[in-house]
């Protein structure tokens, strides 16, 4: 006997996901973590020594500080493409120590 309002196992996850925005925010922010290499390249990745979400703001820890300066000059276009590789807006500010 098979039901008739069977749905599949990745549309019962989309929708968890979509009914739960707290749950949502917080993979967006790992996925903002986790593509800071892909966005600013391996060579911006090699100088990031932390990288971490605290009340909506990106903190990272550079090791090199001509690069957090250059990075400074830049933030808001970093902020934007940030915000678009997760289709979403999690980052508000950068914090580069």
């Amino acid at each position: 006997m098979r039901k008739r309002n069977t749905e599949s196992l990745g549309e019962v996850i989309r929708q968890f996901f979509e009914e739960n925005p707290f749950i949502r925010r917080k993979l967006a922010e790992s996925r903002v973590i986790s593509g800071w290499g892909k966005i600013l390249g391996t060579s911006v990745s090699s100088y990031t020594t932390n990288i971490y979400f605290k009340n909506n703001i990106l903190y990272v820890q550079l090791s090199s500080s001509v690069l957090r300066a250059e990075l400074m000059m830049n933030k808001e276009r970093i902020i934007q493409n940030l915000n678009t590789h997760v289709s979403m807006d999690v980052v508000q500010d950068i914090v580069f120590r």
